[in-house]
């Protein structure tokens, strides 16, 4: 069975810099489309980051782009998200998220990966 799990949230001021881990359990990262979701209460979940881990390939929202990088360590089976330059906006909960069976392309709702991790809450301050 799959699981993943998040770490790395916390509380920071604007400007500041954030990394958030996801250890994948029960499956290695080969050939799987991983990504960076985000949430904020009473809306929908938004996607930040993907990279599909065939070939390092990688896709940001536009919000984040030149601020957050995704990445990937094989011999960690983690997924990582640093987050650097960061704005009250970007204040939610985190969710590290799986999809299976192909590369990211057309991936673009939480609707599309089917394993999730539990969330890690992000806090930035004014």
């Amino acid at each position: 069975q799959v699981q993943l799990v998040e770490s790395g949230g916390g509380s920071v001021q604007a400007g500041g810099s954030l990394r958030l881990s996801c250890v994948a359990y029960g499956y290695n990262l080969d050939s799987v489309c991983m990504g960076w979701f985000r949430q904020v209460p009473g809306k929908e979940r938004e996607r930040v980051a993907v990279i599909y881990t065939g070939d390092g390939s990688t896709v940001g929202a536009d919000s984040v782009k030149g601020r957050f990088t995704i990445s990937q360590d094989f011999a960690k089976n983690t997924v990582y998200l640093q987050m650097d330059s960061l704005k009250p906006e970007d204040t939610a909960t985190y969710y590290c998220a799986a999809a299976y069976g192909g590369s990211c392309r057309g991936r673009t709702l939480a609707a599309d990966f089917g394993y999730w991790g539990q969330g890690t809450q992000v806090t930035v301050s004014s």
